[in-house]
């Protein structure tokens, strides 16, 4: 017989229900990831504040398409509303742009508002467009919606605009808004201010394809030419869809030609000029472009594997230069920042040649003057030069290996002072005369603050403490520990423990590993997290372990430097380590260890699954499986050419190895992958399968390297967690 509840009965039940759910402070993974029930746990946003070009604090709004500015009195905390406010939403809808697309450019425009820029660039309909805010209106720049323009930006006197289309290097002058065209012969193979896909992967950061540098004076550009006429092309040839959406990128892998790169410079009126290469009979990178603040053309060269890095002058014809700085290493040269210049004429430069990145002062004539900072740590950023007390800002990990802390030190290298208090990683923005900085930081148990702060470093104002999201306060949570653990030889390997919420050290628990192991890129950090998968992971029984071996530390690029020419190898004994740490706690079931990892991690999960028996499974994300396969840039920074290192390759190597897989592993990859193409997935199942192995796949039609979308990411979290449960 069925039951028959009234409905509000009904919905009393199931609300009933919902807070038994919540009270329980369990997470599900739906909570998660499920795309129609997943919950935000977001901390709420810090208040938006910044400096201007006259050193006043501006607080900024967005509020329907409407930007509000007040100066704040550091002082008091007063606010007086500023009258160069615009309604941004108004002045795009009053230019003919529709209702939809002017909500969502205004709030994105509204977020760059500043008190001195007036103008501000946006594309529509495939057209460059003006927010001109000196007039109140919006106006179009191009009129060419068949042909899109991208990678737009300003003179320094927002007088010009340059930008690309296709593969050459236009100009638009904004007052009369005429274009002209500054480079031609633009093709699939020649690219004319554009970066190919390997410089931008692997040298000027991903996404980012801006190939072009304006002077200091508004009246010229440098920019890089790429000729990729022998750049192999791999095809992804599109399966998820009909007709087949095939992708082809000319992607240079280990040993194959590298596109080859000239420096360039061109005027506003198109006159064209080329520097001379400096290296004519060698393969090399340029790694950096830009200017002096007087308007000298500087360029940071490196050879093909990057084992050194000269920073070079030009002269005032621009052809040819001189080299003021050359660093090399035992290993592998670090793509350094460019010099912060001092009004003498001398500059400071940031270099590894120590083994960590400290600071350098060189004189006028390019001679190495001081030696500014020293010591086992690491500078992390520069903020500027405060000529008017001879000091540098800077961030650096002294105290905290994990995280960072903001100093000052003295242009003669004296007087080195820490200028925050609180544990974590700092975000530091200071004012123009660096008497006042803003500081967001967070810790791994501190979630995020904002306040303002003098320049020695006394806090003047807490302007946000979020606190915990409201939806996690009523969460059981994992308890997090971090701890340090001595390799063999004795190097402090950064580690974090997500432990049960009932956690009992006289029981024994399964371990859920997680890293990425590549050179400088650490999974530890002392900053706030709102991702719950390990806290899930934690309350579902699993002790969630993260582990970096010492080359993915950044604890200076010394401990890394041993890598080089024999990737997996010795990030596998850093992690043997660790687990005989692990073992020694006692709580940790030693036959039952997952380990994960995504790019990078799935190669070493994949390379740690045929070069051990330590763990029970693997989830194998993306991974190169043989180091040949990957991009030359990168691969070649740490491996050098395959023809020159071949034993290096072959001992890395997860395809030479798949015969030997122990355990089980999950493999995942995006069919549509232009980074670690799928052909490293596909050959490693070819290899297991004469090896006579087992394997789990799962593929995403039409991902790249980093699967988007709701749907898919819900489908790869609920296989991992299915295969985790069936299989540890």
């Amino acid at each position: 017989m069925k039951k028959i509840i009234k409905s509000g009965l009904f919905a009393m039940l199931l609300a009933s229900a919902a807070m038994a759910v919540a009270d329980d402070g369990k997470l599900s993974l739906e909570m998660l990831y499920h795309p129609l029930k997943k919950e935000k746990f977001d901390t709420r946003p810090l208040t938006r504040l910044s400096w201007d070009q006259q050193n006043r604090l501006i607080e900024s709004e967005v509020k329907e398409g409407v930007v509000k500015l007040s100066v704040v009195q550091p002082a008091t905390w007063e606010k007086q509303a500023l009258t160069v406010d615009g309604n941004i939403l108004r002045y795009l809808k009053s230019a003919g742009i529709d209702d939809k697309s002017a909500q969502s450019l205004a709030e994105k425009l509204g977020q760059q508002v500043q008190p001195e820029v007036k103008s501000y660039l946006f594309s529509y309909k495939n057209d460059l467009w003006l927010l001109d805010l000196q007039n109140a209106r919006a106006r179009e720049l191009t009129h060419t919606p068949d042909q899109a323009e991208d990678e737009a930006i300003l003179s320094p006197d927002a007088k010009s605009v340059a930008y690309l289309k296709g593969n050459d290097l236009y100009l638009t002058d904004i007052p009369s808004a005429t274009e002209k065209r500054l480079t031609t012969g633009g093709s699939e193979t020649n690219l004319n201010g554009r970066l190919d896909w390997v410089y931008m992967e692997e040298i000027y950061g991903r996404g980012k394809l801006r190939a072009f540098w304006w002077a200091p004076d508004s009246q010229k550009l440098a920019f890089l030419n790429f000729d990729e006429s022998k750049v192999p092309v791999y095809t992804l040839s599109g399966d998820h869809a009909q007709p087949l959406k095939t992708n082809l990128t000319r992607y240079p892998k280990a040993g194959d030609p590298n596109p080859t790169v000239r420096l360039g410079i061109v005027d506003k009126d198109g006159k064209l000029s080329w520097t001379e290469n400096p290296y004519p009979q060698k393969e090399t990178l340029i790694v950096q472009v830009g200017w002096t603040p007087d308007g000298k053309l500087l360029a940071g060269w490196q050879d093909r594997v990057q084992t050194w890095l000269d920073l070079r002058l030009y002269d005032a014809n621009m052809q040819q230069s001189k080299v003021i700085v050359r660093e090399t290493s035992p290993a592998w040269t670090e793509r350094l920042p460019f010099p912060v210049f001092l009004k003498d004429g001398g500059f400071i430069w940031e270099s590894d040649r120590s083994g960590h990145r400290h600071l350098y002062r060189y004189d006028q004539h390019y001679q190495l003057q001081k030696v500014i900072t020293s010591g086992d740590w690491d500078v992390r950023s520069v903020y500027g030069v405060d000529e008017a007390r001879q000091r540098i800002l800077f961030s650096a990990n002294q105290r905290n290996p994990i995280g960072n802390d903001v100093y000052s030190v003295g242009l003669n290298g004296e007087g080195l002072q820490r200028l925050t208090q609180e544990m974590g990683t700092h975000n530091v923005h200071w004012n123009k005369t660096f008497t006042h900085f803003l500081d967001s930081w967070s810790s791994l148990k501190q979630t995020p603050k904002q306040a303002l702060f003098n320049d020695e470093g006394k806090q003047l104002r807490l302007i946000d403490d979020v606190g915990m999201p409201e939806k996690m306060r009523g969460l059981r949570l994992a308890n997090v520990t971090q701890q340090q653990i001595r390799a063999r030889d004795g190097f402090l390997l950064e580690s974090l423990l997500y432990l049960p919420p009932d956690f009992d050290p006289a029981k024994k628990y399964p371990v859920y590993q997680h890293l990425y192991a590549g050179p400088m890129a650490p999974q530890v950090n002392d900053r706030w997290s709102n991702d719950l998968y390990h806290h899930f992971l934690a309350q579902q029984g699993y002790v969630v372990w993260v582990l970096d071996n010492r080359s993915a530390s950044n604890k200076g690029v010394a401990s890394a430097w041993p890598i080089h020419k024999k990737l997996g190898q010795l990030e596998l004994q850093d992690q043997l380590d660790g687990l005989a740490w692990l073992r020694q706690q006692g709580w940790a079931d030693m036959d039952r260890i997952a380990l994960n990892g995504w790019s990078y991690g799935g190669y070493f999960t994949s390379y740690a699954m045929t070069h051990s028996k330590a763990w029970k499974i693997g989830f194998v994300g993306a991974p190169v499986t043989d180091w040949r396969l990957y991009d030359s840039v990168y691969t070649e920074r740490y491996m050098g050419l395959p023809q020159e290192n071949a034993s290096g390759y072959d001992q890395g190597s997860v395809l030479k190895a798949a015969k030997d897989l122990h355990g089980e592993i999950l493999i995942m990859h995006g069919t549509m992958d232009d980074n670690v193409h799928p052909q490293n997935t596909v050959m490693l199942i070819d290899e297991l399968i004469k090896g006579g192995k087992d394997y789990s796949l799962q593929l995403y039609p039409g991902a790249g390297h980093g699967p988007r979308g709701d749907w898919t990411i819900w489908s790869l979290q609920k296989a991992k967690w299915e295969f985790l449960q069936r299989k540890l």
